[in-house]
């Protein structure tokens, strides 16, 4: 076992760089763990795609560019056997954190691992950030250059603006036509019931779907005393309330929130994935991908 196995998310919290994070976070995991039923394994052109920032020159297709003045690439199968959607939730709520990383921070360390592994393997990754809209988007691809860029836009990400999980996510689930892997990294506040249907629309068009559902210990604990003043730092209400008296309903309304994803998802087999911020990304990402390796067996 290395020295990184388990790591603690305060130790991956005092890592200078989300490319040296990402390495830690998948030193020592064997490869192939991502693989999908959707490989090919043909040289035969697969599709276009817009050129993002990094990507490699000699696979625009120059007739394309002359006719619409916008730089496609072309895809072959053999190039990208597989594309991998990182679906990042970087709305205010995914600010929540205790002593440890905030949720957001958790979630982009997952997102920026799972890029290491897919592009290591000669696959593509892309990564959608989002609120209540989509927020910033980088298009799957599988290079290197690719890869800093990535791990750069995590690196810069922030926790801001309200969010709409269901509505967003039927509008990816529209746009995103070549089938693959879709990882949605959410604490998934909203309607359980429609974010639900917008996973299943992914599932409809062919994805192999994931979802991280990411929350953080004092949201699982209610862990105040006495009189306490929660602002939702959504839409900056306040609310007062004891959380002595609140905590018992509480934690059933949550419980309940969390076995209508964990049953929803089994119905709809989807990929459910629930964990607080302190448990050790390795492990939370090494059980994920063992899992998904039986699976696919």
């Amino acid at each position: 076992m290395s020295g990184t196995n388990y790591l603690d998310p305060a130790a991956l919290a005092r890592l200078q760089n989300m490319e040296l994070r990402a390495r830690t976070i998948v030193d020592g995991l064997f490869s192939g763990q991502h693989k999908s039923r959707f490989r090919g394994a043909s040289a035969e052109f697969a599709d276009h795609r817009e050129y993002s920032p990094g990507d490699e020159t000699r696979h625009i297709n120059w007739k394309v560019f002359a006719r619409t003045d916008r730089l496609f690439l072309k895809q072959y199968d053999a190039d990208t056997n597989l594309h991998v959607h990182l679906l990042l939730d970087a709305s205010a709520s995914m600010g929540c954190g205790g002593d440890g990383l905030t949720k957001l921070q958790y979630a982009s360390y997952i997102a920026a691992a799972l890029a290491y592994v897919a592009i290591s393997q000669a696959d593509a990754a892309g990564l959608i950030v989002f609120d209540e809209g989509v927020r910033s988007r980088i298009a799957p691809a599988a290079t290197r250059a690719h890869l800093s860029t990535l791990l750069q836009q995590l690196d810069d990400v922030r926790a801001q603006g309200r969010t709409n999980v269901s509505e967003t996510l039927h509008a990816l689930a529209s746009q995103i036509r070549r089938r693959g892997i879709v990882v949605v990294l959410s604490d998934l506040y909203g309607n359980a019931e429609l974010t639900l249907r917008s996973l299943a629309h992914f599932r409809h068009h062919g994805h192999d779907v994931a979802v991280w559902h990411i929350l953080d210990q004092i949201e699982l604990d209610l862990a105040f005393r006495g009189p306490v003043l929660f602002r939702d730092v959504e839409t900056g209400e306040d609310l007062a309330a004891d959380a002595d008296v609140l905590r018992d309903s509480y934690r059933a309304e949550l419980a309940t929130f969390m076995r209508t994803y964990q049953q929803g998802c089994r119905d709809k087999f989807i990929d459910y994935v629930s964990v607080d911020t302190r448990t050790p990304v390795e492990q939370a990402l090494t059980s994920f991908l063992q899992r998904r390796l039986s699976a696919a067996r």
